[in-house]
């Protein structure tokens, strides 16, 4: 399996990718994020560091109780920090570059200016995303979600989440792949915590492997996630046992890609996890 991102060619088996979270906005549930794009550059440098082989740049947080900001501010805050990343790569044997943004606007801004995967939380409710990646050789992370980004939906329940998702990722493939984006430039992300309940998020790391089928790598978001302080009654900074926990799993089960803010613990984890596990095919 291959995944391709503007001049990256990802071949797959290979030890899963860990992807390290840098908040450019000042409301992160982490509370880690910052509005200085310096120190935004800095915490993506230490990430790198640190192991991390994609960094993911996020400018809006996802949390639903804060508002929604401006295009206009989304793409500000963005830009500052594409400039500078070409020089930060070259340092760190040219790790790629996920931007984490669903609105149309700011990914037809920003992808000029750089970005290997754009980060898509919207659920893809259109083909405009997946058009705009396609026109500038970018990869696209699909996730899985209900309804508009931004907005609880706390209540949504599902008869089956797995046959949800395979029904989600066979209809936004399909859609991707009508408006010029080849299936090698797209990647999946089941979307723990997104329109999930506690039970829902278990039955997704329990039965990751149906999502295999589709032949395209698979993104497990599990750093800090509200499912593990469901499980372990711990508030989001004492989850990176769980973290760690979910990364065990996740590989058992053939996830590719890590979305974590603790990259040390996370790529420390995935080495040693790659190292002793067998057999090494369950994570081609």
């Amino acid at each position: 399996m291959i995944l391709r991102a503007r001049q990256h060619v990802i071949e797959f088996p290979r030890r899963p990718m860990v992807m390290g979270i840098v908040n450019i906005n000042d409301d992160s549930f982490c509370g880690d994020g910052t509005l200085d794009p310096t120190a935004a550059l800095a915490q993506a440098e230490q990430q790198l560091r640190d192991g991390a082989d994609i960094i993911d740049i996020g400018a809006e947080s996802a949390r639903t109780n804060r508002e929604a900001i401006s295009v206009e501010e989304e793409i500000d805050r963005l830009k500052p920090f594409l400039a500078k990343w070409p020089e930060l790569r070259a340092h760190h044997n040219t790790p790629l570059l996920s931007i984490n943004t669903w609105r149309s606007d700011v990914i037809a801004e920003v992808l000029p200016h750089g970005g290997d995967i754009i980060n898509d939380i919207s659920g893809l409710p259109d083909a405009f995303n997946a058009k705009l990646c396609a026109e500038h050789g970018a990869a696209l992370l699909i996730m899985h979600s209900v309804g508009q980004p931004k907005v609880a939906h706390t209540h949504v329940t599902y008869e089956s989440i797995m046959d949800t998702l395979e029904r989600f990722f066979e209809q936004r493939l399909v859609m991707a792949e009508s408006v010029g984006l080849s299936r090698e430039s797209i990647l999946l992300d089941p979307g723990i915590d997104f329109a999930k309940q506690r039970d829902d998020n278990l039955t997704i790391y329990r039965e990751l492997e149906r999502l295999h089928r589709f032949d395209r790598p698979i993104l497990l978001p599990v750093s800090r996630k509200t499912v593990i302080g469901d499980v372990l009654s711990v508030p989001a900074l004492e989850r990176d046992a769980g973290t760690v926990a979910c990364i065990s799993s996740g590989m058992t089960r053939g996830a590719h890609i890590f979305r974590v803010h603790n990259v040390k613990a996370a790529a420390q984890a995935v080495r040693m996890l790659w190292e002793v596990q067998v057999p090494r095919k369950a994570m081609s």
